[in-house]
């Protein structure tokens, strides 16, 4: 979030505070500021922090925001990129959208059960990103999905024929 974010943010949620059910406008916050802290700030100055013209910002007009907003002055600093307020790191949000994205794949395949449980399941795994990396590797090695298919007696029929590929019985043993 950008400094200007966070002020645009904090108007919100002063005129909340105060009891106004909006935003504080900048003209409000400088004109409260004046009253209020007995030091001031034009509403173009404001104006051009919020709209990120003003990207740093003097120690005094920090120090003036903070006290007017009560926040920390190190708040009022653009977040670097990447940064998230929740405990979520960007592996998590990027988690989050494979998941989603699984979802909608066993929505688009819903006629297909088998392979649209499958999906689910995988979204529903704590760490689907690991499962599909997994299934990469599986793939990679020659044989294995074959091996790992017959290991795991899947015998129902539907869902081995759903799942088998034209042509091919994934429950045939290979003649070596």
């Amino acid at each position: 979030m950008t400094t200007g974010e966070k002020i645009r943010y904090l108007r919100s949620v002063e005129g909340s505070l105060r009891g106004l059910q909006r935003e504080l406008t900048q003209q409000e916050v400088c004109a409260l500021m004046r009253r209020e802290l007995r030091a001031t700030l034009s509403q173009a100055y404001l104006s051009q922090i919020e709209s990120g013209a003003r990207p740093h910002l003097s120690n005094r007009t920090r120090a003036l925001l903070a006290r007017f907003f009560n926040v920390h002055p190190g708040y009022l600093v653009d977040d670097p990129p990447g940064y998230h307020p929740e405990l979520l790191s960007e592996l998590r949000a990027q988690e989050d959208r494979l998941d989603l994205w699984l979802i909608a794949g066993a929505e688009r395949f819903q006629r297909d059960q088998p392979l649209a449980q499958a999906l689910l399941a995988l979204a529903r795994h704590a760490d689907s990103r690991r499962c599909l990396l997994l299934l990469g590797k599986i793939l990679e090695t020659p044989a294995l999905l074959d091996r790992l298919w017959n290991a795991m007696a899947l015998e129902d029929s539907g869902a081995l024929a759903a799942a088998s590929l034209p042509g091919k019985d994934p429950r045939a043993r290979r003649k070596e």
